[in-house]
């Protein structure tokens, strides 16, 4: 009989939207050659075409998993977002389906933190309005609404990754720090938290949010929390597009409530290059606009495409799950000299014993187990000591347990 075997060339992997070559590099060093690279996203009819038959696709912020997408990719078995958030994906549907997406949560921390200070300085020396008016042939040369970022206070809403990072560098150009967070977090440096929101806004010259995408973040910053910062403050936006509502700010902004702000994310952006933005914002002088490139340096892109290749690449060869964020998270140790059986099903009684009484009656030792549930979806992976041939029906018999969403083989 023939021992069933894993070949890693049979694997298609697509990469949309320029995904960085570290990414391309990861998966060959690992054997993984069968990639298509694309440059840009496609639109939902071309996507579907073109995911038709493929085990893992790479995505960024701008390509859309929705469900109709992810019912014509019916080979995938995971997804990699090269990005941060994963909004851009049904994430419930490619549960459903045992398909985990993975994503990069950490690697453009840098990047976004030093944008933010870079912001700071040209808001608070009015360079935005300064430049345009340059453009159109007038010289403001004043001091007059100029500073010094040295002693201002920056209020920090969200402490995470890079809220914790920016805190750090704004210290080092002499900043005073406060910061907000929905949980307990250890300050850095000399910053120190605020027990609520209107008593960071009260206190900040700067504002700067950096809050992931939840039904909690969604509109959080409204008039209400507009009407409460500083006169003469500045708000920064590099987190979430649907955080800030958009129209209270830019009343803020022509009132002169507020001196300036610089806005990196929006609730609606261009779906491509070629599509307009469109935006209250537009035009106004004391507000610095850029297109979603908080995280787009060349170094942040090279560390996403290795950590977020690294991640699929490890469920690939091993099964393990770790960073993925909408399955359970098992991390699992190399699989040599077994044969690895994985086992993804809808969290029902029953399926652990069924998956033990298959191999127990073709008498297979089961040399190790892991089992990890997240209350819809269960994930099993079986160990076992004894070679599996082609024929003896482990594979079927897997599949017709009540409950399988998805079986894989790993040699």
């Amino acid at each position: 009989m023939t021992t069933l075997s894993f070949s890693k060339d049979k694997i298609r992997i697509l990469l949309l939207e320029g995904i960085h070559e570290n990414a391309v590099a990861s998966l060959a060093r690992q054997g993984y050659t069968n990639v298509e690279r694309l440059p840009g996203a496609l639109d939902a009819a071309a996507l579907k075409e073109a995911i038709a038959g493929v085990h893992m696709v790479g995505i960024r912020s701008r390509t859309k998993l929705t469900a109709d997408v992810l019912d014509a990719a019916e080979r995938l078995m995971c997804v990699g977002c090269f990005c941060i958030g994963t909004n851009q994906v049904d994430l419930a549907t490619a549960r459903a389906k045992g398909v985990p997406v993975f994503n990069a949560p950490y690697s453009n921390t840098r990047s976004v933190a030093e944008l933010v200070v870079a912001e700071i300085i040209m808001l608070s020396r009015g360079i935005p309005e300064k430049s345009a008016k340059a453009h159109r042939g007038q010289w403001l040369k004043t001091a007059t609404d100029s500073h010094e970022v040295r002693g201002k206070t920056l209020g920090i809403i969200g402490y995470g990754h890079i809220g914790s990072q920016l805190s750090v560098l704004a210290e080092g150009l002499g900043m005073r720090v406060i910061y907000v967070d929905i949980e307990e977090k250890l300050p850095l440096g000399n910053a120190q938290v605020r027990p609520d929101l209107p008593t960071l806004l009260g206190e900040s010259d700067f504002v700067s949010l950096h809050v992931p995408a939840t039904a909690q973040t969604a509109n959080m910053f409204g008039a209400a929390e507009i009407a409460a910062m500083k006169p003469g403050a500045h708000l920064i936006n590099a987190s979430r597009g649907n955080v800030v509502v958009i129209e209270p700010l830019a009343e803020a902004l022509r009132s002169g409530h507020l001196g300036g702000a610089a806005v990196d994310v929006f609730p609606s952006e261009p779906a491509t290059l070629d599509d307009e933005f469109v935006s209250p914002l537009r035009g106004m002088d004391n507000v610095i606009l850029s297109p979603h490139v908080g995280g787009s340096t060349q170094e942040a892109q090279a560390n996403i495409g290795t950590e977020v290749a690294e991640k699929l690449i490890r469920y690939s060869d091993n099964g393990s799950t770790i960073g993925a964020v909408n399955f359970a998270e098992v991390a699992l140790p190399p699989h040599r000299d077994v044969t690895r059986f994985l086992h993804i099903h809808r969290n029902v009684p029953g399926v652990l014993s069924s998956i033990n009484e298959i191999f127990s009656t073709r008498r297979i030792n089961i040399s190790g187990q892991f089992l990890q549930t997240d209350g819809e979806m269960g994930y099993v992976v079986v160990d076992v000591d004894a070679p599996i041939e082609a024929g003896m029906g482990i594979r079927k018999a897997l599949e017709a347990i009540d409950g399988t969403v998805r079986v894989r083989f790993l040699s």
